[in-house]
């Protein structure tokens, strides 16, 4: 025990000590949202990666998926580093930045609204942004309780306070440049984490062929007769198995805490460098963390699925793991958590704050009193957060991957098809964007009520997320070539940023003019 809290207050005081080093870094809007749009690409790449794998990847997500496909759950670790990770940098790094900046927006809603001159895409986005990121939150304290609840025997409220207070003081004091700090130290813990545990587990199975051997032992007449399924290539449903990893992999391209990642960094040569790192990351952790997950089912005897839900797999495995490797995991755990809740809080803050009260409620607000607005912001959202998550506990609602679903569905069902032709195509329309938002919200909504009259395959949220992004890239072309085309100023003031003949005054000349129209 003496180890295990050690280890977390030497934790604790590095990530607070962090935030009030940045403190001075974050003086204004831009500096406090984005950085001052200077973070370099390890930061950047490390800040990316620790949002997108969190607690509901390590303890949902792996033990939910590697019980029900066994080791073929591996093809979603590596949907997220070739899908998710290098292709996303690839398609939306520099064209993300470049265009962001030339349109001085740092949001997504922002982009959206000076991208197609339009105010009420701007709030519609704002509102979807700050409404589904909120169960994402709550999903997140769940999977750490999860392992708190084993290793410390700590009640549940008290571990999401502590946690929630802690991200809290960080994020506020120094905002985004203290948030991609704190994520590149987190982001080496899990990493040196995810390596040591895998191998602790692996070694109590007799190593990795013996633990391979046993796997493939493992029947359950109820998912296949096939013998030897959960150790086969592709698992015993390959189908629902290709939707985690189209929704997992393909859905960062439209979260907006995400993509805000290519806002705030250095310049275009940094993206070619930040591209192999948060591959290499994304291959490693999301990589170890369904591979270790796909053993789950060597450990039916020390849990009851039925009764204590997927959640309770992934801290079964590591329950009987010297104290050493335990506090070691929930270190791990904890960096996942905290690095993708700061992401989260930043986000949702700076777009209330930027893109709905200052558009509506308060239009001429002083940049000083924005930055005590976002920072109030982060204070209702976490605690709006903790309170749910709360409830949802008290409630026996305990399934990490369904809430995740629900949101990461309905946000990158709304946002991705907009946000990449928005980049690459001059004849999308406000018409085809507003398609996307509307189509996703109604599909995933209805998924959360009346999820029972929906074709068997949808009704999964994880499926219908997966669905909604699919469709977005279908509906947001078709829309736009049947109505009103975009107006050409516009258009063209914003497509000049990537005219490799335009000097950056240039560039900046024409964003005036952008934002004026």
């Amino acid at each position: 025990m003496a180890i295990k809290v050690g280890l977390l207050l030497i934790f604790f005081a590095v990530m607070v000590g962090v935030g009030f080093y940045c403190r001075r870094r974050a003086a204004d809007v831009s500096s406090f949202v984005l950085g001052g749009r200077s973070v370099g690409p390890w930061l950047t790449a490390f800040a990316y990666g620790t949002s997108y794998f969190s607690a509901v990847v390590f303890v949902g997500y792996a033990g939910q998926f590697g019980w029900k496909y066994g080791i073929a759950a591996t093809w979603a670790g590596i949907g997220n580093a070739l899908l998710g990770s290098l292709l996303a940098w690839v398609v939306l790094g520099r064209r993300t930045r470049i265009m962001t900046q030339h349109l001085n927006s740092a949001t997504m809603p922002e982009f959206f609204g000076r991208r197609f001159g339009s105010r009420s895409l701007k709030l519609a986005a704002s509102a979807i942004t700050f409404l589904f990121l909120i169960p994402y939150t709550a999903s997140l304290y769940n999977g750490l309780s999860r392992l708190f609840a084993m290793a410390f025997d700590i009640d549940y409220a008290v571990c999401v306070m502590v946690m929630a207070v802690l991200t809290g003081v960080y994020v506020i004091a120094g905002g985004y440049m203290a948030t991609a700090i704190n994520d590149f130290i987190q982001g080496l813990i899990m990493i040196v984490g995810i390596c040591a545990v895998i191998g602790a587990v692996l070694g109590s199975q007799g190593g990795f062929l013996a633990a391979l051997d046993a796997l493939a032992r493992v029947s359950d007449p109820a998912v296949s007769e096939t013998p030897g399924v959960f150790a086969s290539f592709f698992g015993p449903d390959p189908v629902n198995l290709l939707g985690v990893v189209l929704l997992t992999s393909l859905g960062t391209w439209g979260l907006p805490q995400m993509v805000q990642k290519f806002y705030a960094i250095r310049s275009e040569k940094a993206i070619d460098t930040g591209t192999v790192i948060s591959t290499l990351f994304a291959a490693v952790v999301a990589g170890g963390c369904y591979f270790l997950g796909g053993f789950g089912r060597l450990y039916g005897d020390r849990v009851d699925v039925a009764a204590e839900g997927y959640d309770a797999i992934i801290p079964a495995m590591l329950s009987g793991l010297p104290d050493l490797l335990i506090a070691v995991v929930v270190i791990l755990v904890l960096s996942a958590s905290m690095s993708t809740l700061s992401s989260l809080v930043l986000a949702s803050s700076s777009t209330l704050t930027l893109d709905f009260i200052v558009e509506t409620v308060a239009p001429g607000m002083d940049q000083r009193r924005q930055l005590r607005v976002i920072r109030g912001l982060i204070v209702v959202f976490i605690a709006i957060s903790v309170v749910l998550a709360i409830i949802q506990h008290r409630s026996s609602v305990t399934f990490i991957a369904q809430l995740m679903g629900v949101s990461w569905g309905a946000l990158a069902g709304a946002f991705l098809a907009p946000f990449l032709y928005g980049l690459y195509w001059k004849g999308t329309t406000k018409a085809g964007c507003w398609s996307s938002f509307l189509f996703s919200v109604v599909v995933m909504l209805a998924n959360i009520f009346v999820g029972d009259a929906f074709p068997t395959l949808l009704q999964s949220p994880i499926n219908a997320g997966a669905f909604c992004m699919l469709s977005g890239l279908v509906l947001v072309p078709v829309v736009s070539l049947f109505t009103q085309k975009p107006d050409h100023a516009l258009v063209e003031g914003a497509f000049s940023c990537y005219d490799r003949r335009v000097t950056v005054r240039q560039r900046e000349a024409l964003g005036t003019a952008v934002e004026e129209n």
